[in-house]
């Protein structure tokens, strides 16, 4: 029931190509796909200049913090 069947898959590609018309088809998937692995390689850049630039990574500590109980002496009675 989830996904597309192949019948799915022609019905799409026949509303493009009536949208768009068969010139236009290439031409748009060429640029998408340049489009693409521009954004791919600035990621790759990013991530290089970040891991470069950023110190070592340090382990993440937990965030609650224990405080110590207060120290009642055993001596101290009061009446």
């Amino acid at each position: 029931m989830g996904g597309l069947q192949p019948w799915h898959w022609i019905i799409v590609i026949a509303v493009f190509v009536l949208l768009f018309g068969a010139k236009k088809l290439p031409d748009a998937a060429r640029s998408l796909g340049k489009s693409m692995r521009i954004f791919k390689s600035e990621i790759k850049e990013m991530q290089s200049d970040s891991s470069a630039d950023a110190p070592p990574a340090k382990p993440i500590t937990s965030e609650r913090v224990e405080e110590p109980a207060p120290e009642q002496s055993p001596d101290r009675h009061t009446a």
